[in-house]
């Protein structure tokens, strides 16, 4: 049997670079040779036996990677070995290879380097699935991005703006706040120290959001229906704050306004609303916002993957401004 190395976790304190069976690509896949992987909170979460892969998925910890195609696998006509890529995974990435279905790869977006690329499809995905696919921002309307300074607020921030939308955005820190204003949020806020409906209420004379990105999920609820303007959309896609809790229904309707929850990594690879889908809308319209110059990666750190218990650390602590990659 042949053998590659990856990271496999014992325990979510070890993460262990060892020899694991080599990854192969299967019929309308391709083998990309991996140069570096993004950091996600998923990672922390199934490192920590909190978050299994969908069924059928790679065991690996890792859902974003960028690298070389290596191999072809039948049906496969789009790429050619030798191509520099990234790619949207449901896992394995955390690996020297990884087998991911062709229709999931993108092309290095023009001026991105390779190891930074690394740090871009979960974001780009679930930003433009979520705000464009999902809630169809358009120019005018406020979002608020909760999480401005993580990978998914720094992203969102940057095409929000570049659809002509107005950007609110919650962090905990002055440094990360100042760094929100500089990629175009226009409304900064502080969640350790102002609570965020009564600032937004005050900056929109009590209109409030149209869209609001939230990945705190139980904690805000209540706060955030409160923060939605009339036929406003709040989009949930993560649960940090928890996972139950007591909805208005009373304020829901009212205000005429829609919640909803999504997950990027459980889509199917192919269909209506798929990952595969996402991939193509991102590289058809996200990608020039990067050749532009209006968008651009934001990675706070690059690690060796050795060192990946460092990077979930650092995640988790909030040390950090925009993506962490690890490189292979």
């Amino acid at each position: 049997m042949a053998f590659m190395r990856a990271i496999v976790a014992e325990s979510a304190e070890r993460l262990v670079w060892q020899n694991v069976p080599d990854a192969s690509p299967g019929p309308g896949e391709v083998l990309i040779k991996v140069a570096a992987a993004g950091v996600n909170r998923a990672d922390v979460l199934q490192a920590a036996g909190k978050y299994p892969p969908p069924p059928g998925a790679s065991e690996i910890i890792g859902m974003e990677v960028s690298g070389t195609i290596t191999e072809v696998g039948a049906d496969v006509t789009k790429w050619t070995v030798g191509q520099e890529v990234c790619a949207l995974l449901a896992g394995g990435g955390y690996a020297e290879y990884v087998a991911v279905p062709a229709g999931q790869v993108l092309p290095i977006p023009s001026p991105i380097g390779l190891v930074d690329a690394a740090g871009i499809p979960e974001v780009a995905c679930t930003v433009w699935s979520n705000l464009v696919m999902t809630a169809h921002l358009s120019p005018g309307q406020l979002v608020l991005l909760q999480g401005g300074g993580s990978g998914i607020g720094t992203h969102g921030i940057q095409v929000a703006r570049a659809l002509g939308a107005r950007v609110a955005v919650t962090a905990g820190s002055a440094e990360k706040l100042d760094f929100c204003r500089e990629l175009g949020a226009q409304i900064t806020i502080n969640y350790k120290d102002e609570d965020f409906v009564a600032r937004l209420a005050k900056e929109t004379e009590g209109a409030g959001a149209n869209v609001i990105l939230d990945i705190m999920g139980a904690a805000y609820l209540d706060r955030n229906i409160d923060a939605l303007a009339i036929d406003g959309q709040l989009i949930v896609i993560g649960m940090q704050g928890g996972v139950k809790a007591e909805l208005n229904l009373g304020k829901l309707l009212a205000k005429r306004a829609r919640v909803i929850g999504t997950t990027l990594r459980g889509r199917p690879v192919d269909g209506p609303n798929s990952k595969s889908a996402v991939a193509d809308a991102v590289t058809t319209s996200v990608w020039p916002m990067f050749a532009s110059g209006a968008v651009r990666p934001i990675v706070g750190a690059r690690l060796p993957i050795q060192q990946v218990a460092e990077a979930h650390q650092l995640l988790v602590s909030g040390g950090v401004t925009g993506k962490i990659v690890l490189t292979v």
